[in-house]
């Protein structure tokens, strides 16, 4: 099924990018507008090419959405989330190879007392 569905999601995909090429530029910032010798002129023509952007867009979204929801369906959901086991204390307090009861217990440091001292400040010279 998502074979053939990969399948039509590339068509699709050629096919809106064809309509998009073939449809006039309005802005002519890039000096390629369409002009009155063009494949397809008229306002019927740009109607069309209009309508089925919009259908092949569309469709590429919802086989986009397709291709992503029907090979999960049925499919068990693992979760990270779900499946961590909950724990009491931080996981860096253990050192590998220990037994749990043999883990080391955080100690705490003290800073060392300030030291009031004087400024040292140079004699002036006297001459």
């Amino acid at each position: 099924m998502t074979t053939v569905l990969l399948t039509i999601h590339f068509l699709i995909s050629v096919a809106l990018v064809a309509t998009v090429l073939l449809q006039r530029s309005e802005g002519g910032a890039l000096g390629m507008g369409g002009g009155p010798g063009s494949m397809m002129s008229g306002r019927g023509a740009a109607d069309v090419l209009t309508r089925s952007t919009s259908i092949l867009g569309g469709l590429f979204f919802l086989t986009s959405i397709m291709l992503t929801v029907l090979p999960n369906i049925g499919q068990k959901s693992d979760s990270v989330v779900i499946g961590a086991p909950v724990s009491s204390a931080p996981a860096s307090l253990a050192l590998p190879g220990l037994e749990p009861q043999d883990a080391v217990e955080p100690v705490a440091v003290e800073p060392a007392p300030a030291t009031e001292s004087a400024p040292v400040v140079p004699a002036p010279e006297e001459e």
